[in-house]
């Protein structure tokens, strides 16, 4: 038992988490910045401010968002403003509007974009989520349920700048089990909110989610290494596609010259690039099943874009153009 800041008895997590810890924001962030966490008021989340408090009290403040899509939300958003009074750290309710469409990845974009700019306002260098070894698991065995190449495979990043929030963006529990973080906040006494979602079986995620607590013998831990191996495979990809593209791509007009690769897995990315050139929005799949066309000697079309193989002196080359107008009549 401990102080806190302001002066109440309040349990503290362990040293050995707080270290943990402590050492995953040495490595992703740098020393003299300032660090702004999105807490929910779920276990997890909560865990982690927790463990910031201990590690690095002072240096960091919370937000939390409000979506406006469920009445408890202004409830969960009042627990974590008091878990913050209670220890005089700064927090602000984030109130923000989803747009339409796919709910879940609307409301995502809204809660990303609210908080890049209250860490910006507010000086902050980074922005913390709290995505754990059990998620990162658990999505990697969905994605592998799926039929996912290496991209759909990469969990998510400890740490990485983002170019569309414009932010630098760090995940510092994942190396924490799910169990550990909520005995964390058991062992402090603190009240969390739970998202009845989260024992839905109508979500694959909620599935595996159990079917991963009975195998005793898989370790998430060493799963989500695997997926944070396969992100940093993912990444080297993108970067010698990336050096290709400079080298072996041109454009003149509505037509893009691409020299075929002979690796599949850079190939694919060159033909989405390409694609996407031309103002057209290709899924994965549909790129494998084109790639499959083309490098037998097909003509193909995807997104409304053509595709044609072409044989120069120089070697093999792909054309891109956009798709002539259908007729009709």
């Amino acid at each position: 038992m401990t102080k806190t800041a302001a002066g109440s008895i309040a349990a503290s997590p362990a040293p050995e988490p707080a270290e943990r810890f402590a050492a995953s924001l040495a490595r992703l962030m740098p020393e003299d910045a300032g660090l702004g966490l999105a807490v929910s008021g779920g276990p997890d989340s909560m865990a982690m401010l927790l463990l910031a408090h201990a590690a690095i009290p002072g240096r960091f403040e919370v937000a939390t968002v409000d979506h406006g899509l469920r009445p408890e939300a202004r409830d969960e958003c009042a627990l974590v403003e008091a878990a913050c009074t209670e220890r005089d750290i700064p927090c602000a309710v984030l109130k923000v509007r989803v747009g339409e469409g796919n709910l879940q990845e609307q409301a995502r974009i809204a809660r990303y974009e609210a908080l890049v700019d209250w860490a910006a306002a507010r000086g902050l260098g980074a922005l913390a989520t709290a995505h754990h070894a059990d998620d990162q698991a658990e999505t990697l065995i969905m994605r592998l349920n799926r039929g996912s190449g290496i991209a759909g495979l990469a969990g998510v990043r400890e740490g990485y700048w983002s170019e569309h929030y414009i932010a630098l963006i760090i995940r510092p529990l994942l190396g924490f089990r799910r169990a550990e973080l909520a005995g964390i906040v058991e062992a402090a006494g603190l009240k969390v909110a739970h998202d009845p979602s989260n024992d839905d079986e109508r979500f694959d995620r909620v599935r595996i989610r159990r079917k991963l607590a009975e195998a005793d013998w898989l370790d998430p831990l060493a799963i989500a290494q695997s997926a944070l191996n396969l992100a940093e495979a993912n990444e080297a990809l993108d970067y010698v596609a990336n050096q290709l593209w400079e080298t072996g791509a041109s454009r003149d007009g509505g037509t893009v010259r691409l020299r075929l690769h002979p690796e599949r897995a850079i190939r694919l990315r060159l033909i989405e690039r390409a694609i996407r050139e031309l103002g057209g929005a290709p899924r994965g799949g549909d790129v494998a099943r084109l790639d499959s066309a083309i490098v037998s000697g097909k003509k193909a079309n995807l997104a409304g874009i053509m595709v044609e193989p072409a044989l120069t002196e120089e070697g093999p080359f792909l054309l891109f153009s956009p798709e002539p107008p259908r007729r009709t009549g």
